[in-house]
């Protein structure tokens, strides 16, 4: 691989670029943006059969939607990273600064994993995760499809963590969360 396209130049895009051992440009609407060389509408005119591509787009349902229509998707870690050699990551996956993916961990296509943040062991995040900074998931958790797990917080081991939830910063998980719920807290309970 020659280079990255990252579509998106905003803050997440700029993380996605300084972990990136490999040249990059950017794909965004906002083409006065430094590194843009045009709209992510025109990835084809681009991209060559030696170039990766990640979507740099906070929102995982925007993202991992449009993930899927990108064939040459690819992997970004940073120098700073432990990723386990028994792990494995999906295709579109960013893993950023000091951030610890442990053995037997399987991140879907699409996920995030954020600065300083942990995946321990037999984790299994689904597609279009994000692990936000510095939050610890303990060891056999599972989170479903496009969920967020919010700054600071911790996911005791053993729990499962449906689609779509949200869990806000600093919360405590310690019980299994359902689809499509936002919890806060210590211990972590749901909110309306």
């Amino acid at each position: 691989m020659n280079r990255i396209i990252i579509i998106g130049a905003g803050g997440h895009g700029r993380v996605v670029e300084d972990a990136s051992s490999l040249p990059c440009v950017f794909l965004d609407d906002n083409t006065a943006l430094a590194n843009v060389i045009g709209t992510p509408s025109r990835l084809n005119e681009f991209i060559k059969d030696e170039d990766g591509v990640v979507v740099a787009i906070g929102d995982n349902t925007t993202r991992l939607n449009l993930l899927q229509t990108i064939e040459q998707a690819t992997v970004v870690i940073h120098t700073s990273a432990v990723v386990s050699k028994t792990a494995s990551l999906g295709n579109g996956t960013v893993v950023f600064a000091r951030a610890v993916v442990n053995p037997n961990a399987i991140v879907g296509i699409g996920c995030i994993i954020n600065s300083g943040s942990t995946v321990e062991h037999d984790c299994v995040l689904a597609n279009g995760v994000h692990i936000s900074p510095g939050a610890n998931l303990g060891g056999n958790v599972s989170i479903g499809e496009c969920s967020w797990v919010g700054i600071g917080a911790n996911v005791k081991n053993g729990v499962t963590i449906g689609k779509h939830v949200i869990i806000g910063a600093g919360a405590a998980v310690v019980n299994d969360i359902p689809d499509g719920v936002t919890v806060v807290g210590v211990p972590a309970k749901e909110i309306s």
